[in-house]
């Protein structure tokens, strides 16, 4: 079973641009058909042809980090200063200290939960549970402001009362509604891959993308070629959730920011990651819900079996992908092993992340660029890796290989925390 970034078919469309994505190794959209006019009959309510701006910060030279003051115009200096450890452990920077440690569960409530989960770019809180057992320096909520970030509410302390720390979930997440096991690639049914979408440039399908809350999509940022100012367009671009056949499309939802690594690298494949904002926020169901992010600390282990989906083609040598949504099972590689000289030799950073089998055979393809690589964590799918690249289909020695989630993590929820507040 094979795929990873489709060949769009154009049929007898008008094509102002055909732009091939192939660098030393391909990445898994090798064409793309990219239109300034559209002749087919695919329209937007949004269509005002504005390009999605990538906001770059400027901060004086008094900045403080972590101190929950925003000194900067979008707050890069107070979004890198929460983040979440095994079993969803809150830790937290303050100007203070300087460390990440974790926060007391005395004094925390709600209002915290739902602040702290803004920071990270989530519309309110999910869950907070306790965490026992924790000896060491921690923070201890010492006062409450709605307008001052989490960080400059915190003090730190010896250690925690009753050796309590906070464990804070921002969304539901992870769960299938179908529990069958894949063997091998198979045709997907609703419910399976909740989290996966379709993003439809002009009424193509072009890449995938992972559901990651009510407001965001993840998805590769190959999918929007650096040379073509229309590709950011956002009104050109849909969203497709609860979808397991192209030919059986639900509501889509509309593009309000479509928001590109900057540290992306179009020839190395580096950083391979871009987050979407909607316009509307979606409702989950047992058809449409988010994959769970990794927490910082998250470890893959070689030889973990992961499951990637996309709609991408069966066969290395077919120009279009697959109508339908099929998933496959894969292990991960690891890195060392992935950069011998018979496999990548090299080209794969730390920042990416190898999924397959070395006699080949199970792969993503074609059109699958920006979909997910998800691994099942305490019960709950995680989302380790995006679709990115690789040599071929299915070749031995040549898997797929993937944008490394937790590599990404902090530039997920800094965008995300600058779009939500």
């Amino acid at each position: 079973m094979l795929w990873r970034n489709r060949r769009s078919a154009s049929g007898d469309r008008s094509l102002a641009l055909a732009l091939w994505l192939g660098v030393r190794y391909g990445t898994r959209i090798a064409s793309v058909n990219f239109q300034t006019e559209d002749n087919s009959g695919y329209s937007n309510p949004y269509d005002d042809n504005s390009v999605s701006i990538q906001k770059h910060d400027t901060c004086p030279n008094t900045t403080i980090h972590c101190d929950g003051i925003k000194d900067c115009v979008f707050g890069t200096d107070e979004s890198i200063c929460v983040r979440l450890g095994t079993g969803n452990s809150l830790q937290v920077r303050t100007a203070e200290d300087g460390r990440f440690l974790p926060v007391c569960y005395s004094n925390w409530n709600r209002m915290y939960s739902d602040q702290t989960c803004a920071q990270l770019g989530f519309a309110s809180s999910y869950e907070t549970n306790i965490l026992s057992g924790y000896t060491s320096n921690g923070l201890l909520m010492t006062t409450q402001d709605s307008n001052q970030y989490i960080q400059g509410q915190a003090r730190v302390t010896l250690s925690c009362p009753n050796q309590q720390t906070v464990s804070l979930q921002c969304v539901e997440c992870g769960r299938q509604a179908s529990t069958t096991r894949i063997i091998g690639g198979k045709l997907s049914k609703l419910g399976d891959w909740p989290w996966q979408v379709t993003l439809h440039y002009q009424g193509l399908h072009v890449c995938g993308g992972v559901l990651i809350s009510r407001n965001f999509v993840l998805t590769a940022a190959h999918c929007f070629p650096e040379n073509d100012e229309s590709s950011l367009v956002t009104s050109r671009w849909l969203v497709y959730v609860g979808v397991v056949s192209l030919n059986v499309l639900s509501q889509p939802y509309h593009v309000a920011r479509i928001i590109l690594n900057e540290n992306y690298n179009s020839l190395t494949n580096d950083q391979d990651v871009a987050l979407i904002k909607l316009v509307t926020p979606v409702d989950f169901n047992d058809n449409v819900y988010p994959a769970c992010l990794p927490t910082y600390d998250q470890l893959w282990i070689h030889g973990t079996t992961c499951y990637t989906s996309g709609f991408g083609t069966t066969d290395e040598e077919s120009n279009s992908g697959s109508d339908n949504l099929r998933d496959v099972d894969v292990k991960i590689i690891d890195n060392d092993v992935c950069n011998t000289p018979r496999s990548y030799s090299g080209s794969v950073t730390k920042n990416m992340l190898c999924a397959g089998y070395p006699e080949g055979g199970k792969d993503s393809c074609q059109g699958d660029s920006g979909g997910p690589l998800v691994c099942e964590n305490n019960g709950l799918w995680t989302l380790a890796g995006i679709t990115s690249w690789g040599s071929g289909c299915g070749e031995a020695n040549r898997p797929g290989v993937y944008t490394r989630v937790t590599s990404v993590l902090a530039w997920i929820y800094s965008k995300m925390m600058q779009e939500m507040l």
